[in-house]
């Protein structure tokens, strides 16, 4: 039951499909999360450095442990296209005992 509470969704948006996939073959890879969804398409509306901008990009959830998540942060950074990307943590307060277990030991 610890470990599993210490389970967290990462959200990461990406300037497209092919930057997104990059990032999440090396999130696996490298055991920093168990696995990466990539939702292609999505349409972004922001404002940037005064500007409204209206892009498409994709997203990233990257499933992984609470200890993980500094050097997941700094991992996408490094990889990353944007000058200020968008990672955050979400906690998973609850779920499926098997898949949280399973997130914990492939980030071992």
């Amino acid at each position: 039951r610890g470990r599993t509470m210490k389970i967290r969704m990462i959200y990461i948006t990406a300037a497209d499909r092919e930057e997104a996939r990059r990032i999440a073959e090396t999130l696996v890879s490298e055991q920093l999360a168990a696995g990466v969804n990539i939702l292609d398409g999505v349409n972004s509306l922001y404002r940037w450095k005064g500007e409204i901008r209206d892009e498409r990009e994709a997203v990233l959830i990257a499933k992984t442990t609470e200890a993980l998540v500094p050097d997941l942060v700094e991992r996408v950074k490094a990889l990353h296209s944007y000058e200020c990307p968008c990672i955050v943590s979400l906690p998973v307060a609850a779920g499926n005992p098997a898949f949280l277990e399973w997130v914990a030991a492939e980030t071992t």
